[in-house]
């Protein structure tokens, strides 16, 4: 049992920590049909494109733009890729996502698909953007941290 926990993908949004500064992070539920979640089982998903929405009026969180391509074995019992899925989360937790969203620059997206206790988790960010001079700073740091961890294996 332990092992096909340890086999399932973990889907990441590499863009997200290059687009954003992440401020603060939450994990939420996904609500998703059969042939979705053995699509996600088989790592043939993506979130890169995602960001998630505030439904105002219903307090409810949807997942927009993330695509699950359909599932081989579900002939006609199969579900549409790019649809819009329902997210599960406190209601504190998205009245939080709300007020963080009406503030100027700030977005939810989502930064891992994993699973846990075999049901499907999404990691989302209420994240900042970053612009050109902070992305840069960041290529600065990583080539530095590359030459220490160069220059250390070097002396051993």
């Amino acid at each position: 049992m332990a092992s096909k926990e340890q086999n399932t993908p973990v889907i990441l949004n590499r863009k997200a920590n290059h687009l954003y500064f992440v401020d603060e992070t939450f994990e939420v539920g996904i609500m998703l049909i059969g042939s979705e979640v053995k699509s996600i089982r088989d790592g043939k998903c993506t979130i890169g494109e995602a960001w998630v929405d505030v439904d105002e009026k219903k307090d409810e969180l949807w997942l927009v733009g993330a695509r699950i391509d359909e599932y081989l074995f579900a002939n006609r019992f199969n579900h549409f890729p790019a649809r819009k899925r329902k997210l599960l989360a406190h209601a504190h937790e998205i009245q939080k996502m709300r007020k963080a969203k009406e503030l100027k620059g700030c977005t939810i997206v989502p930064l891992k698909l994993y699973f846990k206790n075999r049901r499907a988790k999404l990691e989302i960010g209420i994240c900042r953007g970053k612009d050109q001079r902070d992305k840069r700073q960041d290529i600065i740091n990583r080539e530095a941290k590359l030459e220490i961890a160069r220059i250390a294996k070097a002396h051993r």
